[in-house]
């Protein structure tokens, strides 16, 4: 969000009253946040703490969905291969079969 908004860290930090360092902190997920501190960071940006919690859990899903997605397509493309190998075998056999 602070991005998004084209927001310097020190100016949130300030805003909120808390350090450069523990709002970095913050948004790289290496501390935990309170509700109270949850709820000032949502006011601060304008913004329902039920959006900030849920874009984080879609962010995470999504990327997760991204990976599973990615492997998928992967294997769907081995098998097609597989298949096409398959099929290739078959008219070979069916052409020796005089078929």
């Amino acid at each position: 969000m602070r991005l998004a908004k084209a927001k310097g860290q020190t100016e949130v930090a300030n805003a909120l009253k808390i350090s450069v360092a523990a709002l970095s902190k913050i948004e790289n997920g290496q501390t935990d946040i309170n509700l109270s501190r949850l709820a000032q960071i949502a006011k601060y940006f304008e913004v329902s703490i039920s959006s900030i919690i849920l874009k984080e859990t879609t962010t995470s899903i999504s990327q997760n969905v991204v990976e599973e997605i990615a492997g998928l397509k992967q294997q769907l493309s081995d098998k097609n291969a597989e298949v096409m190998k398959l099929q290739k075998k078959v008219i070979d056999l069916y052409e020796k079969l005089g078929m």
